[in-house]
Parts: C-alpha cells; structure tokens; sequence
C-alpha cells in the first residue's frame, strides 16, 4: 500500500522523465544534466528503485516490430477457486502480455498478442484451453492511439 508519504518531487520528475527519452544515459550525465551532484542521482535512483517507482532500465519492445502485429484482449470468466492454477497458466503462454484481476462482467482481463488474426485463434484456444476458464470474451484493438505512457501522469505527481 503506497501512502502520501511516496509523493516525487519535482527532481524525480525530471530524473524519470530524462531516463525515460534516453534509457541509456549514465548517472554522470543525468547529473550533469539536472545540474546536480551526481550521488544527488545515484540517491535519487536508488530511492525510486527501492520503492517501486522505478522498475527497470531494460528495453521496451514491441510486439509488432518482432511479428505479432496483432493485440486482443479478453475478459475471462473462471471457476471458483482456480484463481491460481489459471494464473499459472496464463504465465506459460508467451502470446499473454500482461494479466489483470478485475470487478465488473469477468474476473481476469488478458492482453495478448498474435502473429494475425488466424494466429490469434489459435493463442485464445490456448488461453481458454485449461478447465478453470469458463467463459471467454475477445476483443481485437484495431489502433492504439494512446500508447501505455505514465510520463503526464509522472509530471502532475512532481508538480502536487
């Protein structure tokens, strides 16, 4: 549980956003930068990274660029208690990109990907392919005009 108390400050804000346009820039250079000293950055990321804020410096890779052009998502429906077993499932498909427990119509959202569309029947039968799963319900994104981002969101949390 995060409190008030994990708010960033205007300096992570910047020292996020500045990793974010170049992942590969060093804590030199980011301190030469935001014109800070550099155990100032070396601090500052390490505070980030300890409370969460800051997963990773690893590369974003997109599924298209490596042939899976097409995103689905479906809203699944499983069987009392199987929570568990159909989570560990889902993380044995490569195609399952990300896994959220919801409320509302479903109990599972899953995002996933396929080499086309043909493709993608197969990975749903795949998804939906385990005795836990009761109803599924697919949906194909047609375009992403709003990438997953968290930078707008990263400069009104430095600004409060």
């Amino acid at each position: 549980m995060h409190t008030p108390n994990d708010a960033i400050d205007a300096l992570d804000g910047k020292l996020i956003r500045l990793l974010s346009e170049e992942p590969r820039i060093g804590v030199l250079e980011c301190s030469r930068r935001l014109q800070v000293a550099r155990g100032t950055v070396q601090a500052r990321l390490d505070r980030l990274q300890a409370r969460g804020v800051i997963g990773g410096f690893g590369p974003q890779v997109d599924p298209a660029a490596i042939g899976y052009p097409v995103t689905a998502f479906a809203t699944l429906e499983i069987s009392q208690g199987q929570g568990v077993d159909v989570r560990a499932h889902l993380t044995s498909v490569p195609e399952v990109l990300e896994l959220h427990t919801i409320t509302g119509h479903g109990d599972m959202l899953v995002r996933i990907v396929a080499r086309s569309n043909a493709d993608l029947q197969r990975v749903i039968d795949r998804v939906v392919g385990f005795d836990g799963i009761v109803r599924a319900s697919t949906a194909i994104a047609l375009e992403n005009p709003v990438p997953f981002r968290v930078l707008p969101l990263v400069d009104q949390a430095a600004r409060e």
